[in-house]
């Protein structure tokens, strides 16, 4: 294993896990994760980091992937320790990748995305896959971080992020958010946006909203 695969493999999963587990970031995933309800698909569920917000009663089935299969352990761990298992009609997490979700043509009421767009290799591809999945007038729940609408703020963005994604798994700092979504095809309602307190401004623009599905 070079020294690249293996910082990729051990140090960037903690780096990601302890940058998307700040206190202010989990308060705006309190703000998007329990609207999510019936059958729902978590894209990059790895670490389990959402569990704590969703709403048991709401969710009747729950899917999940991650490309890191180590990560998805600590995530069926949470959970367990949830409950999921005994209240839930199936919960299923696998590894894979959010460009080949392994999953059919409308089999989910809600797609959850929360700070994994920014990562993907092809985010059209992802959001295409995420729609295919989606039942007619499904909802894709989103919390992103990306482009920044200062110009001044997204010219610190372009000259950071070539260092930036290689140090943080691929991260990209510049890719837009909403309107990526109703590129794809959804009908975007922006619940809030914003810079993250306490954090660099060229790092954590945040968008947040539910994306319907329509079309079909």
């Amino acid at each position: 294993m070079g020294l690249g695969d293996w910082y990729d493999a051990n140090i960037v999963p903690k780096v990601i896990g302890c940058a998307c587990g700040m206190g202010q970031v989990m308060k705006r995933r309190s703000l998007v994760v329990p609207l999510a309800k019936g059958d729902v698909f978590e894209l990059g569920c790895g670490c389990g980091i959402n569990q704590e917000f969703y709403d048991v009663d709401a969710v009747t089935s729950y899917a999940g992937i991650d490309p890191h299969e180590g990560m998805l352990e600590t995530a069926r761990e949470a959970a367990a320790k949830k409950g999921w298992p005994d209240h839930m009609k199936q919960v299923d997490m696998r590894q894979g990748i959010g460009e080949d979700i392994p999953f059919a043509d409308n089999s989910f009421d809600t797609v959850v995305c929360t700070f994994t767009l920014c990562s993907v290799q092809e985010p059209a591809q992802v959001l295409s896959e995420m729609r295919r999945i989606l039942r007619p007038a499904g909802t894709a729940l989103f919390l992103e971080h990306g482009r920044a609408p200062d110009a001044s703020v997204a010219k610190w963005q372009d000259r950071i992020e070539p260092l930036w994604k290689h140090l943080a798994g691929g991260c990209h700092l510049t890719r837009p958010i909403s309107s990526a979504f109703a590129n794809a095809g959804f009908e975007v309602e922006e619940l809030g946006r914003g810079y993250m307190p306490k954090s660099p401004r060229w790092a954590m623009w945040n968008e947040w909203g539910a994306a319907r599905k329509v079309g079909e």
